[in-house]
């Protein structure tokens, strides 16, 4: 997996640097998908079936592949913050994720511009180029530092996601929409932030995030989900004594 990120990283990098060049074709309101985006997905995907062609794989771009292996499925967004990268913010990341019998066992997340590589394997810990990596031990919801994302241009729920984010906003410390989730979920996992929560998200975001938030310390949780859309979430990851109060703050529509 990390091989796999670095191969594809070296392009990417390319590409950023001369972002004023790419190709940029509309896939919907408020999200883009650029020939960055379809060229890393290619070569990631290509060394991972090096690796195991058997496997399933679930791509952002391509959709699924192998899709009678159910068991071991490697999860892929090639650029998560498509919107940072095609403005030259350096806030995104490739991300994969490895899932066995429906439990996402390994994950890598990548930030080649930072050139920090966020990995972590269930029941070895969580890792930031080598060194061990744990959630935050912020203790008061008051003080915490929290980041989230959203709502997408086409969300049919923006007003709730507005409201939601004002009430959380009135109850902690601040927080930041950095406009990557698998970033946000690995700067939660080294303690950057105190805790991360967003609607609406693609499974992909967030696979390799999980992991790597669970092996530092830290708790993820979907809430309200629907189980019609089981490649959708809704996701809280943050530390153990901030996990009950953030998931109250959440599932009350109105914050006193």
């Amino acid at each position: 997996m990390t091989k796999a990120c670095m191969k594809a990283s070296r392009s990417l990098i390319r590409d950023f640097g001369e972002i004023e060049n790419l190709q940029v074709s509309t896939k919907g309101p408020g999200d883009f998908v650029t020939s960055a985006d379809r060229r890393t997905e290619k070569i990631l995907i290509d060394e991972l079936q090096k690796a195991h062609p058997e496997y399933g794989i679930i791509t952002e771009e391509t959709g699924i592949i192998n899709k009678s292996n159910l068991k071991q499925r490697w999860i892929i967004d090639p650029i998560d913050g498509t919107l940072n990268f095609l403005n030259g913010i350096p806030q995104f990341a490739i991300s994969i994720g490895y899932e066995e019998d429906g439990e996402i066992k390994s994950g890598v997340i990548f930030n080649p511009i930072m050139n920090e590589m966020f990995c972590a394997e269930k029941g070895n810990g969580a890792f930031l180029n080598n060194s061990r990596i744990r959630v935050s031990n912020k203790k008061l919801i008051q003080n915490a530092l929290l980041v989230t994302g959203g709502p997408k241009a086409a969300s049919k729920i923006k007003d709730k996601i507005f409201e939601e984010y004002a009430n959380i906003s009135k109850k902690v410390s601040n927080v930041r929409k950095f406009g990557s989730a698998a970033l946000d979920m690995s700067y939660v996992a080294c303690g950057r932030f105190d805790g991360y929560w967003q609607r609406e998200l693609n499974y992909w975001d967030i696979a390799a995030g999980i992991i790597i938030v669970k092996e530092a310390g830290g708790f993820v949780d979907y809430f309200e989900e629907d189980q019609n859309l089981p490649l959708k979430k809704n996701i809280l990851a943050t530390n153990s004594n901030l996990y009950e109060k953030l998931k109250e703050f959440i599932n009350k529509k109105d914050i006193e």
